[in-house]
């Protein structure tokens, strides 16, 4: 976005003209009907798409004229901005006039869109790829759980969308395509987004990014379609026929990805940092990072993606992390769900434990009723493991569920050694697939993998000079992609050094999870199960902890026990170096102030 903004001020200021500067990819005209929203939305009227009723301002008096007309509540869009900023819902004029004002003071050109409140409708977003011969692939489609009023950015989403029907999912893949036309993106990629509402079926388009966005980093991991590289390709000439899927090596770029698979994105909050701003999610993304995860189904990818998070949760509750809503009152916990939060699921899924429904539930908080019924099913089977007897066959169905060892340790009484030993004893054991852009149509020749519960496993044999790098997890405040360039240079100077490398991350935001950094890729929560399930499978010369942060240290003492061979600093000295009261005595043996 800041490009696009600087991009438009230059133009404006005649500086690219003076150059003789030719924009590729998205042009000017482009870029300005896309973000200018009085202008985008007049354009989609006029091919018959429906949009939000809403009122165009540049000033408050005329907001606030554009408010009598529409009513309370109402939302504040302003033009050229990113990440929601200046954005807000207005309850009533006192409430109005501030969020205008800061809305008028975010966007770059003062000008903002003022429209009815669509709060509570479904949100889906599509990433499409257009070429100079107007061919137009969809790389993914993607839903978000919350529904609208809070960021897509903080919201938890799914990919592909799991509540269209495919008639009403081809609709809006034409509406994405003739939008991408009408606006003019010759060449490149665009994110645009849909809302539905749910009592009527209605659909509005809400907004085009042409550009690379969150979500296109997100649908690049989710599917192997390297949308920013194809952008490039595209902005310079090439048609998507021309370009080569790298991952499969036979098919072309228009060939649209398919996948066998479910991804799960959960954003990650550092509210704590800041304990005197309330913990609410509204139109103005707060995330700082978020994790992702893969799954044959949707339970078993949900629960993966919040184990990813580092937060204290090993899944959907069922661990130490739910005591306090253990001993939470049900209405107190009703009383949570009137405004999005960051730990709303936790808290559907203990009221589905009390006894509280599926249609309650979904009344209360407008996620759809089928993501509500299969965290419902989540929630039946940690009742059952509570309480019938332990079988094969349960503990099977539970790690396709995505319960960890750690929640099962917990249900059972026992510790993760003894679960682990267990499932192991009764040929339990993880699997790997490949994410290959076609749904195993044709052979993939770059490994990128996720791990599940299935038959057929369908990794390569391990190398004989292999090493793994541990990544840095979702990013936070404290750690943030800088040890995520230095995983990435790490596989880079153990490939130039003749080593077979191997790459464990779950943050779609980073380089590291690109499917080219290393020679395997394995896209999953950096937890000392899954980490060993990967390390049984590769069976590496050594595993490098030190260059991803305060993660892959967290592990390194707990994967020496279990025998991997740790590169470089013990997990002893990285003990001392991290335990305050040991590096305190260390100071003191070394006559140290």
């Amino acid at each position: 976005q800041t490009a696009l903004n600087i991009t438009m001020e230059l133009a404006r200021l005649g500086v690219l003209a003076r150059y003789s500067v030719q924009l590729i990819g998205a042009g000017l005209d482009a870029i300005e009907a896309a973000e200018d929203r009085g202008r985008f939305k007049t354009i989609m009227n006029s091919i018959g798409m429906s949009t939000a009723k809403s009122a165009y301002v540049k000033t408050l008096d005329e907001a606030l004229e554009a408010v009598a007309e529409l009513g309370y509540p109402a939302m504040i869009r302003p033009s050229f901005i990113l990440g929601g900023g200046g954005t807000g819902i207005a309850h009533d004029e006192a409430e109005f006039r501030a969020v205008v004002a800061a809305g008028l003071d975010a966007s770059p050109v003062r000008e903002a869109i003022v429209e009815e409140a669509i709060i509570g409708w479904k949100e889906y977003e599509l990433e499409v790829m257009r070429d100079a011969n107007d061919n137009a692939v969809v790389v993914c489609s993607i839903e978000n759980l919350d529904p609208m009023g809070v960021h897509t950015g903080d919201s938890v989403t799914v990919a592909p969308a799991m509540t269209l029907s495919d008639r009403e999912y081809q609709e809006m893949r034409d509406d994405a395509i003739a939008c991408l036309r009408a606006i003019g993106v010759e060449t490149g990629g665009s994110n645009v987004q849909f809302a539905v509402d749910p009592a009527t079926g209605r659909r509005i388009i809400v907004e085009m990014n042409p550009r690379v966005s969150r979500s296109s980093a997100l649908a690049s991991k989710a599917t192997g379609f390297p949308i920013a590289k194809i952008a490039t390709l595209l902005a310079v000439g090439y048609t998507l026929d021309e370009i080569r899927n790298d991952i499969t090596g036979v098919t072309p770029a228009s060939f649209e990805p398919a996948l066998d698979y479910v991804v799960v994105k959960v954003p990650r909050f550092d509210f704590a940092k800041f304990p005197s701003v309330a913990p609410a999610l509204g139109t103005s993304m707060q995330s700082v990072g978020e994790a992702m995860a893969i799954g044959r189904t949707f339970p078993e990818a949900l629960q993966k993606a919040l184990r990813s998070l580092e937060t204290g949760h090993a899944g959907l509750n069922a661990d130490p992390a739910e005591t306090h809503l253990l001993a939470t009152e049900t209405q107190a916990l009703l009383d949570r769900l009137a405004v999005p939060s960051p730990g709303q699921l936790f808290v559907v899924a203990e009221l589905l434990r009390r006894g509280v429904g599926v249609d309650e539930l979904a009344h209360l908080t407008s996620i759809d009723p089928w993501f509500i019924d299969e965290i419902a099913g989540i929630v039946e089977l940690r009742l059952e493991l509570e309480t019938a007897e332990v079988t094969p066959a349960l503990a099977r169905e539970a790690k396709r569920a995505g319960f960890s060892d750690a929640q099962l340790a917990y249900l059972w009484g026992d510790d993760e050694r003894t679960v682990r030993a267990r499932l192991r004893d009764w040929d339990i054991v993880p699997t790997f697939k490949t994410v290959d852009t076609c749904a195993a149509e044709f052979a993939a020749q770059t490994p990128y993998f996720y791990g599940t519960y299935e038959e057929e496993d369908e990794t390569p044999p391990p190398g004989d000079r292999t090493v793994v790098v541990l990544g840095s997890g979702p990013n936070r405040i404290g750690q943030g992609i800088e040890f995520d360039y230095c995983c990435v240079h790490a596989s880079l100077a153990l490939k130039d050094a003749g080593y077979e490398t191997v790459m464990i991350n779950c943050n779609p935001e980073t380089v590291s999870t690109d499917y080219d950094t290393s020679d395997r890729l394995y896209f999953e929560p950096l937890t000392v199960e899954d980490v060993l399930a990967v390390i049984d499978k590769e069976k590496p010369h050594a595993v490098v902890v030190q260059l991803g942060g305060q993660t892959p240290l967290r592990l390194a003492r707990p994967l020496q026990a279990a025998g991997v061979p740790i590169a470089g600093t013990s997990p002893d000295a990285i003990d001392v170096a991290e335990d305050r009261e040991r590096f305190s005595e260390l100071c003191a043996k070394l006559e140290i102030p």
